[in-house]
């Protein structure tokens, strides 16, 4: 069984691809002459957009973060983080409470409709609902 063993880029390559990318250069015409997928190519286009040249990932494992206190470390942005987070549960709080009045006008329209219908006389028939004298 043959297993495909895919290559591995340098971080100064990705940069310099996404570079070339960046100052207009047609994607199918780069992604033939360096040897690399479109989609990698717009993948490491997207990081780089994100977080800049750190953000493209170098050959073998990322490092770890060393913590002198053992807890880990908190990301930047953490507090914007919560903050939208905590905008949007209000935002769905408000959504649900406007579905529930909706909910509850509807039920009781649906109350008063059935309680307004008429039985029929034949059977089979349909119940109808009486006219409005307008």
């Amino acid at each position: 069984m043959s297993t495909k063993r895919s290559r591995v880029f340098s971080r100064k390559f990705k940069l310099a691809a996404v570079r070339r990318m960046m100052a207009g250069e047609n994607v199918s015409a780069l992604s033939r002459k360096l040897r690399v997928l479109r989609k990698d190519l717009y993948l490491w286009r997207s990081h780089f957009r994100a977080g800049g040249p750190e953000a493209l990932r170098g050959k073998g494992r990322p490092r770890k973060v060393a913590t002198t206190t053992g807890a880990s470390p908190k990301p930047a942005g953490r507090s914007e983080d919560v903050d939208t987070a905590r905008q949007r549960i209000a935002e769905l709080e408000r959504k649900i409470g406007q579905q529930q009045v909706d909910l509850d006008f509807f039920q009781q329209a649906l109350r008063r409709v059935g309680g307004a219908r008429r039985r029929s006389a034949a059977l089979g028939a349909l119940p109808s609902t009486p006219s409005s004298k307008r």
